[in-house]
């Protein structure tokens, strides 16, 4: 039962009918503004939080001002010419300098009908910087100039004009456009309706109406892509043979069991008694496994998918960035973070175009994240970056523009990649710690690269390995690619 079912009650029995007619009368009034002294709670808290969603516009902006077009004269000077001296009966004298005034370069002509400088004069004084045309009385500057030029750092890619430091802070600096005739402000205006219009007077911060670009200060020491701790025993030397290393990789990576469910199987299977912590130790493999992702990666394609899928560390949310290439389906970034701004983000998509090709055009489709359009405008914006990144938006379940279902199969491969990572990870229950769940992470991306056949290419891995191709069991495969990365 409601809160609203249960006080209507308590009403009905506490009241008689007619003092309820009266208590109805009374909250009338309330609500339409005719008793004053009695106000309805502001639910604004409720419906509309402090803080606004956080969103990026799509376009970068200018780093230089665009140079302006040539002015060509929109009228005639000899037509008009002959028009004074029809209506009036007399030509048009030329000006008439005194001793003292200045006169204007004789190279000069009037921007709108062409005459020549005998028709112009300065009409600002001693600055000498605006002329007047006698003839169309046009007012224009003899050199156009741009005011603090040189301290503005980028503009407004709608309406050219300079962005001020809006806000700034230790990682980032926000640059916002502040003219109220922006085309793209104008835009965002026509697209509120009234409720939306009415509240923007009062609460003004929660709508984003103006274009806003984020500059982040990130050092390239920080940009690095999570990596499993080195482990304290050299894998090189442990008890077990490498057939052995292999198998237990098997049954605990590819196979999805859990340590303590790989332990039974080789103890009642193969009769090799090993324990569940032995297990964990040996999955501290996956350091070496890690550069040796990343050493054959190989090219990528021109169009990629991401997304971040949930892991649980210590009992809390932490995610993993995954991109995934849409031809060859392979892994190209998995970064581990305990959130979802745009610091991860950058890390993951600076991974997955490492291997770009110079020039290469590369589409990178997300879902609403803002983090990813914030960092491809971080990544863009690096002068020694040779290829551009495009960002698409795959929205919702539904194809609601014609982009999201554009671009709705690529979405869907990331998905698959999503539901294929959590059926290895449920297993395990969540991770102690963050470097056991970067361990898992990264001997997940070396079976799905090189071990695990696709139906969609023909049975054959997304990456093909000479050394890897003569053999036919899993654990040898597992045993080839640890002693080709130890």
């Amino acid at each position: 039962m409601s809160k609203i079912s249960r006080f209507i009650i308590w009403i009905c029995s506490k009241f008689t009918r007619n003092e309820i007619e009266q208590i109805i009368n009374g909250l009338v009034d309330v609500l339409q503004d005719r008793n004053p002294e009695v106000k309805p709670k502001d639910d604004f808290k409720e419906k509309h939080p402090n803080y606004r969603n956080f969103s990026v516009d799509p376009l970068a902006p200018l780093s230089e001002p665009p140079q302006p077009k040539e002015l060509f004269p929109s009228k005639d000077y000899k037509l008009l010419l002959a028009e004074y001296q029809l209506k009036h009966g007399k030509p048009l004298s030329p000006v008439r300098y005194r001793s003292s005034s200045p006169r204007v370069p004789e190279h000069t002509s009037c921007a709108c009908c062409g005459a020549p400088h005998c028709y112009l004069y300065y009409n600002d004084g001693k600055k000498r910087t605006q002329l007047l045309c006698k003839v169309c009385n046009h007012l224009f500057q003899l050199n156009r100039r741009y005011q603090k030029g040189m301290k503005t750092k980028y503009y407004c890619p709608y309406c050219h004009h300079a962005l001020f430091t809006w806000k700034q802070r230790k990682d980032v600096t926000i640059y916002k456009c502040c003219n109220d005739h922006c085309h793209h402000r104008i835009r965002k205006m026509r697209k509120l309706n009234d409720a939306e219009k009415a509240l923007m007077k009062k609460r003004s911060s929660q709508f984003k109406l103006c274009y806003q670009y984020r500059e982040y200060h990130y050092a390239p020491e920080v940009l690095i892509h999570s990596s499993p701790e080195k482990p304290h025993v050299d894998i090189t030397k442990i008890h077990n043979s490498p057939d052995i290393l292999g198998l237990i990789l098997t049954f605990y990576v590819s196979f999805a069991s859990s340590a303590r469910k790989t332990a039974l199987i080789m103890r009642s299977v193969f009769n090799i008694n090993v324990s569940y912590q032995t297990v964990l130790n040996y999955a501290a493999a996956a350091f070496y496994c890690n550069s040796f992702n990343l050493k054959y990666k190989g090219s990528i394609d021109n169009i990629s998918a991401g997304d971040e899928a949930y892991i649980k560390v210590m009992g809390k949310h932490h995610y993993v960035f995954f991109f995934i290439s849409s031809e060859s389906l392979k892994i190209t970034a998995y970064h581990a973070a305990d959130n979802r701004e745009t610091l991860p983000a950058i890390i993951a998509v600076k991974e997955a175009i490492r291997t770009a090709h110079p020039g290469q055009t590369i589409i990178l489709v997300t879902d609403g994240n803002p983090s990813y359009p914030a960092g491809i405008h971080f990544l863009n914006a690096d002068r020694e970056l040779d290829s551009s990144v495009q960002h698409r938006k795959v929205i919702g379940l539904q194809n609601l523009d014609s982009e999201s279902e554009a671009y709705r199969p690529f979405k869907q491969l990331i998905e698959r990649l999503n539901r294929t990572f959590k059926h290895h990870v449920k297993p395990s229950h969540g991770f102690n710690s963050l470097n056991g769940a970067v361990a898992l992470v990264t001997l997940f991306v070396t079976h799905y690269n090189f071990l695990r056949s696709h139906m969609s290419l023909n049975y054959r891995t997304p990456i093909e390995l000479p050394d890897l191709t003569q053999i036919t069991t899993i654990q040898g495969k597992w045993a080839k690619i640890l002693s080709l990365a130890a």
